[in-house]
């Protein structure tokens, strides 16, 4: 099972992103760590187009193999050629690979057991990808949703608007996402969500990905209240 960080070195958002500082250390080391500790992966690589960020990966003890092309390093770059590219480094290695995990740096509040429950669930139910998820909360669910033209409201959705929390369906969006496990053959096809594709659901906390500055804050946070309950 191939466990695979991309960690390009250009990010908008947050000036090198991938190894901005959080609680003092490195964004990448919250994904290096439990990727490492998890026990169904059996190689992690980092992928990067940054001679630096991939210095910052060995030091954290991930495998470097190779560097990134430029052209899988853009801003407009898919995630599916930068897994494709790493698959094809395994074969060219003869490393067989039942599956990538894709574990992103900015979710680093993922744990461990997420990656390995993530990759249990692919084969306990006989799914082709599996995908970490959060549920939204009820007062975003499309039930609560609505369109406004001219100052006037309208349910986004047709029939009668759902007012009771209890009554809402339940709904989940991919929260980054924070593990994403596609079997190979998946990939060579040319997709990353096969069929079937199954949720496996973080918390709100768990969730949390990087995006802005803020976000770097509020992990910090979140991470000194879970070091002070564990």
């Amino acid at each position: 099972m191939l466990g695979l960080v991309p960690a390009r070195g250009g990010s908008k958002s947050i000036p090198r992103k991938n190894v901005a500082l959080l609680a003092g250390r490195p964004l990448l080391a919250y994904t290096a760590e439990p990727a490492l500790r998890a026990r169904r992966l059996d190689r992690v690589l980092l992928s990067t187009d940054d001679p630096a960020i991939a210095e910052a990966g060995r030091g954290l003890g991930l495998q470097v193999p190779f560097l990134r092309p430029s052209e899988l390093a853009r801003d407009d770059t898919p995630m599916l050629p930068v897994m494709i590219h790493a698959l094809d480094w395994c074969a060219a290695q003869n490393i067989n690979v039942a599956a990538v995990v894709l574990l992103q740096p900015t979710s680093p509040l993922r744990r461990a057991a997420d990656i390995d429950a993530t990759v249990d669930m692919l084969f306990d139910r006989a799914a082709e990808t599996v995908v970490s998820v959060v549920e939204v909360p009820h007062r975003y669910s499309p039930a609560s949703v609505m369109s406004m033209a001219d100052g006037r409201l309208s349910p986004f959705l047709s029939g009668p608007m759902i007012l009771r929390r209890q009554d809402k369906p339940r709904v989940y969006a991919r929260n980054g996402p924070a593990v994403l496990v596609v079997r190979a053959e998946v990939l060579r096809r040319g997709e990353l969500y096969g069929t079937p594709t199954c949720g496996y659901v973080m918390d709100e906390d768990s969730s949390l990905d990087i995006d802005e500055a803020a976000d770097l804050e509020r992990a910090e946070f979140l991470l000194s209240h879970r070091a002070a309950h564990a």
